[in-house]
C-alpha cells in the first residue's frame, strides 16, 4: 500500500497501533479486512487534510463515538465532513467509530482506549449510564473535552451538549398531533430506539405531557426497542399492534419508519405519522405521503456548534456562551427541501 504518511500519523488517524498498521502497509497475514479498511481509510483521510494542515497549523484529532442506525450515522459523517474543514483556527482531523447497536461495554471500551491513547476531544452520542457518565469524568480528567451531539448526558462532565432541544420537540410534535388526529379516543403509538438515549426520553416526555393537556381522549403506547432496525422494530410494533385497541397516529423518534409502516400491513397504517430527521428513507417516504410530517434539526449547525466548543476549549477560539440547543424545523410535501436537505 502506497502512502507518503508517517507510520505514527496513520495510526493516530486510524485510532490502531503503529504495530497493526505497519503489517497493513507491509502486507502481512492476520489482518482483518475491516482493519485494512481502517487504514485506507486514514490515508485518505490524511491526503485530503494534508493542503488545510499547511494552511493553518494547529491540528486536533476529535473522535466521533455515535451508536445510531446506519442512515443517521451516515448523516452525521456527511455533515462532518462538510463542517470540520471550514473550521476557523485549526484542522480537525475525525476518527469515525460509528455503530448501529452497541452495548455498554463496548462504549466503554472505545472510551478507554481513546483515554488511553489521547485525543483533542470527543464528540459523543451515547445512552445514558452512570458507567458512561464516570468514563466521560475519567476523559475530562485527562483534559479531553467531551462534547454530546444529539442526545445529552446529564449530569456528566462534558464541555458541551450540540443538538436539539428534545423537549420542544416532543411539544410540538403534541401540537401536531393534536390538530390532526381524528377526534375521538385512540391510540398514539410513541416509538423509541432503545432506552437510556435521553434524547428521545426528554422527546417523549415533553410530548406526553403537552398532549395530555390538549387531547386528553388520546393515549400513548410506548414501543422502546428495535434500535431502529428494520427487522427487530417491524416484529416489536406488531406485537403492539396486537395488544392495543385503534391507532390514531404514530410518533417516531427513534427511526425505522419503513419497518413501522410495514408492521401496519398494506392500507393500515393511520392518515397522521410523526417522524425525526429529514435523512434519505424519511425525504422519500415524506415525498411519498406516507408519512405526514418529519420534524428535524440542522445535523451541521449542531456540529459546528459541537467543534466550536472543543476550539473554544483548547483555546482556538473566543470564549463565549454556548448556543441553546437548536430548534426543530417542520418539513410536510408541500416544503420538502430539493438536494441533500438543509444545512
Amino acid at each position: 500500500m502506497t502512502h507518503r504518511f508517517p507510520i505514527k500519523d496513520i495510526a493516530l488517524q486510524s485510532g490502531l497501533s503503529t504495530a497493526t498498521v505497519d503489517r497493513v502497509l507491509n502486507g502481512r497475514a492476520h489482518v482483518s479486512p475491516q482493519t485494512r479498511a481502517r487504514v485506507t481509510a486514514a490515508i485518505t483521510e490524511l491526503e485530503g487534510q494534508e493542503a488545510q494542515l499547511a494552511a493553518r497549523g494547529r491540528r486536533l484529532f476529535v473522535d466521533v463515538v455515535v451508536e445510531a442506525p446506519a442512515r443517521f450515522s451516515r448523516e452525521i459523517r456527511a455533515a462532518a465532513d462538510a463542517v470540520m474543514p471550514q473550521m476557523a483556527g485549526a484542522v480537525l482531523r475525525p476518527r469515525f467509530f460509528m455503530a448501529e447497536l452497541r452495548s455498554e461495554a463496548e462504549t466503554l471500551a472505545i472510551l478507554t482506549r481513546i483515554a488511553r491513547r489521547g485525543s483533542q476531544g470527543v464528540l459523543l452520542k451515547a445512552r445514558s449510564s452512570p458507567a458512561i457518565r464516570a468514563a466521560v469524568a475519567d476523559l475530562t480528567a485527562k483534559r479531553i473535552p467531551v462534547v454530546t451531539i444529539f442526545t445529552d448526558l446529564p449530569g456528566s462532565d462534558r464541555i458541551a451538549y450540540a443538538g436539539l432541544n428534545n423537549i420542544r420537540a416532543g411539544q410540538t410534535a403534541a401540537w401536531l398531533v393534536a390538530r390532526l388526529a381524528p377526534a375521538g379516543a385512540g391510540h398514539i403509538l410513541c416509538s423509541r430506539s432503545q432506552s437510556n438515549f435521553e434524547g428521545e426520553e426528554a422527546r417523549l416526555r415533553g410530548f406526553g405531557q403537552a398532549l395530555a393537556q390538549t387531547r386528553p381522549d388520546l393515549s400513548l403506547v410506548d414501543l422502546v426497542g428495535g434500535a431502529g432496525l428494520d427487522t427487530d422494530t417491524r416484529s416489536r410494533v406488531r406485537g403492539a399492534l396486537a395488544d392495543s385497541g385503534p391507532v390514531a397516529g404514530v410518533y417516531s423518534m427513534g427511526g425505522g419508519n419503513r419497518a413501522i409502516l410495514d408492521a401496519f400491513g398494506p392500507g393500515a397504517a393511520p392518515a397522521l405519522f410523526v417522524a425525526h430527521d429529514l435523512d434519505q428513507d424519511n425525504r422519500a417516504l415524506l415525498a411519498a405521503g406516507r408519512i405526514t410530517v418529519v420534524l428535524h434539526h440542522d445535523l451541521r449547525q449542531d456540529l459546528r456548534h459541537a467543534c466550536a466548543a472543543l476550539l473554544r476549549y483548547h483555546g482556538l477560539a473566543p470564549r463565549s456562551d454556548p448556543p441553546d440547543p437548536s430548534d426543530v424545523q417542520i418539513f410536510t410535501p408541500a416544503n420538502l427541501p430539493f438536494g441533500p436537505g438543509p444545512g
